[in-house]
């Protein structure tokens, strides 16, 4: 007679969903973390891309390009909501039935938070960011993110990721 049981014993059983369950504690805040840290340097990227796309249609076009956070047809404060891209034909940050809309993000993680020290981004039709100059910071889950990342808008209408180590959205 064969006397080979298959399967496992309930001590085998115990044994590997102890180990399983001890490798998946250690491993669960690790994957938050890359998701966080992930999170933010794709929406950084999207920020940067899309203020470079603005700039080069100010210049293409030759034309004043506006990018900022819209509401009821009005840039606000709240960058939370994503970026729109539009001609504004009166410079007077607001979408009126003669401004074209080149280009909209997607809103970012309610999570996050999004700030920028003025209400938009003005892109002259030389490229120039005058006025509008300062610092987009992009934090993910808290303002105090270790994960937190910006762009830097300058004078010349330059965007560049900033280099700064310690970026605080408070």
């Amino acid at each position: 007679m064969n006397s080979h049981r298959k399967g496992f014993s309930l001590i085998e059983l115990m044994t590997s969903l102890s180990i399983l369950t001890i490798l998946l504690t250690g491993g669960i805040p690790s994957l938050t973390d890359f998701y966080t840290q992930y999170r933010a340097d794709s929406s950084i990227r999207i920020i940067q891309q899309t203020l470079q796309f603005a700039r080069n249609q100010a210049i293409t076009l030759n034309r004043t390009v506006t990018a900022c956070a819209v509401i009821d047809e009005k840039c606000v404060q709240n960058w939370q909501v994503g970026l729109t891209i539009f001609i504004d034909t009166n410079k007077n940050s607001q979408l009126d039935d003669s401004d074209k809309i080149l280009y909209m993000t997607n809103a970012f993680n309610s999570k996050d938070i999004v700030k920028y020290n003025r209400t938009a981004i003005r892109f002259q039709p030389d490229g120039l960011a005058s006025g509008t100059n300062g610092t987009l910071k992009y934090c993910p889950s808290s303002a105090t993110s270790p994960y937190s990342r910006a762009v830097v808008i300058n004078q010349a209408g330059r965007v560049r990721f900033s280099t700064d180590d310690n970026i605080n959205c408070t």
